[in-house]
């Protein structure tokens, strides 16, 4: 309902312009059959305007994100916090609804009126005469008059006719309807009334050009107009303004060339529409010499119909562990950044963070060797996408590798060797596996993050110095999940207060066992990344305060705490 909202939000800004433009400046012009045209077509438009987006090019300054830190984010989810009651909803369809229900009403009394009345033979409509004294009034092609005044005043019926040849009551039930969406904003309401008006100014001026008596016809509105509306989506003849009407029979006609002065609306809507349409964050497709952000393409590239993991395991299948490395016990994780490409081939593969360069080398080559992908798309079309990934070359105590050995060619010496792929490291107590990694993630009581982050709700205790100085905030907290399925190492990557950093270690450090990562079916050792959100309810959420400022008495400073 939100996004349907902020499309009235939207629209009701454009008639809100336009209604404005038309009291200032075409109120008081005779040009009938025009503003009445340009109030309907510019109802119309105001509401297709919000559906065109225009957006502005804007390089954010956004780092892009690894794809390790990408998959422990979405691995990771943050509380779920209750959803709010949708008050504004709510409150936009009571208003709604009595709009709709008062013009309900109003067509069952004018039902009711129709059915207690006597029909005549008319030509062009269809005349229901009632005996009693009621306000003449027309719908569609229906006139509905008193006895009395059908037998005395012709000029009545003539009136009302000329409503029916119009149409008018079609315009009547649009801008009905607009009231019933725009319920809000008073403006719709006053050009709802202003085109009703004009109906009596064209009705009046067609009734007038058929040779009627001006001054006889101006002392018949007199002499009818008491009464009271009671028909609010009929044209009646006494609801209009009396004065007004009986001023514009009297007035010169207007210039024609005043139709014109709607064009001075153009670049009131066109600045409206750069207003109202939001700048997005995003990349010039056309300069090919810059790419979108990892975390901000729309459709991610995808390899092999995968994400990250499946391009995981390609490299895992393809890396070569140096000899030279292998002997030595060298290992670590190399981070390596590449684009992908519209076309899905890699390029710009370059070295962020080494560990040794052969390892760096290896790296590399494999990364250079990626297959296509399925590039990113922003707005439906391919882009250049940056990627950030963690090449890991780990050892089991320097001796053998868990998963099959493949042959492959050292590029350096020419010679076939074993590649030794990423293994878990379960008997040095010092590394882990990246949760991103990991072929099997841990589970927390048979269920994903989810029920860890729902257990962590219900333990979690706001320490009362924090509440009291109204602090809140995610603090985010690394721990391992060995392979015994106890929670170690916890620490706080980082804080926000230390009486909340410290209640989040303790929850943390109370969890109950996991069932660990299996890395080529074996218990291993995860790393895993935890937001533990302090948020106050809504009664205890902060409001103004007003601090005495140092050194300037009577002074004040307003913050948000």
């Amino acid at each position: 309902m939100t996004p349907f909202l902020l499309y009235l939000g939207r629209a009701s800004l454009y008639l809100a312009l336009f209604y404005a433009f038309y009291l200032l400046v075409m109120r008081r012009t005779s040009l009938f059959r025009s503003n009445r045209a340009a109030l309907l077509l510019s109802t119309a438009l105001c509401h297709l305007l919000p559906t065109l987006r225009l957006r502005t090019v804007v390089l954010p300054a956004v780092a892009p994100m690894t794809a390790e830190a990408a998959a422990q984010g979405a691995a990771s989810p943050a509380p779920a916090a209750a959803a709010p009651f949708p008050w504004l909803t709510v409150l936009y369809l009571i208003g709604t609804t009595t709009v709709l229900l008062l013009c309900l009403l109003s067509v069952l009394r004018t039902l009711r009126i129709i059915r207690g009345g006597t029909s005549v033979p008319c030509e062009g409509c269809h005349l229901t005469l009632v005996d009693r004294d009621i306000p003449s009034f027309s719908w569609g092609r229906r006139v509905v008059m008193s006895r009395s005044d059908y037998e005395r005043y012709p000029a009545i019926l003539a009136h009302e006719r000329q409503h029916i040849r119009c149409r008018h009551s079609l315009d009547v039930l649009l801008m009905t309807g607009v009231c019933a969406l725009h319920w809000f904003n008073p403006l719709a309401w006053i050009a709802r009334a202003e085109l009703k008006l004009l109906h009596e100014y064209e009705a009046d001026e067609g009734l007038l050009r058929q040779g009627i008596d001006a001054t006889q016809y101006q002392l018949l509105l007199v002499r009818k107009a008491v009464g009271e509306q009671r028909f609010s989506l009929a044209n009646g003849f006494n609801h209009a303004k009396l004065k007004q009407r009986i001023n514009m029979m009297q007035r010169n006609p207007s210039s024609p060339w005043m139709r014109l002065s709607y064009l001075a609306l153009l670049p009131l809507l066109a600045g409206t529409m750069f207003l109202c349409n939001p700048v997005r964050a995003q990349v010039a497709q056309n300069d090919s010499s810059q790419s979108v952000p990892f975390s901000l393409i729309e459709k991610k590239p995808t390899f092999r119909g995968g994400d990250a993991n499946e391009f995981n395991k390609w490299v895992r299948e393809n890396l070569v562990y140096p000899k030279d490395a292998y002997d030595a016990g060298i290992q670590g994780i190399v981070m390596v950044a590449f684009d992908v490409c519209e076309d899905g081939v890699v390029r710009n593969v370059k070295v962020l963070r080494g560990v040794n360069p052969t390892l760096d080398a290896e790296a590399l080559r494999v990364i250079n060797s990626s297959p296509k992908w399925e590039p990113g798309l922003q707005d439906g079309k391919p882009v250049k996408v940056t990627y950030q990934f963690p090449v890991i070359f780990l050892l089991q105590n320097n001796e053998t590798t868990l998963g099959p050995a493949t042959n492959a060619v050292d590029p350096e010496s020419g010679r076939q060797v074993q590649s030794h792929l990423k293994v878990s490291i379960e008997n040095d107590p010092h590394d882990s596996i990246p949760f991103a990694l990991v072929e099997q993630k841990p589970t927390f009581q048979g269920n994903d993050a989810a029920t860890f982050a729902k257990w962590v709700a219900e333990r979690l205790t706001y320490p009362k110095e924090a509440k009291d100085q109204k602090i809140q905030g995610r603090v985010m907290v690394a721990f391992d999940v060995c392979e015994d399925g106890v929670v170690r190492n916890v620490k706080v990557l980082r804080g926000v207060n230390p009486t909340l950093d410290a209640e989040a270690l303790r929850v943390i450090n109370s969890s109950p066992k996991w069932e660990p990562g299996l890395q080529d079916g074996k218990p291993v050792k995860v790393t895993y990344q935890f937001p533990v959100i302090f948020q106050m309810s809504k009664n205890e959420r902060p409001g103004f305060l007003f601090i005495p400022v140092l050194r300037r008495p009577g002074f004040y400073r307003i913050i948000w705490r």
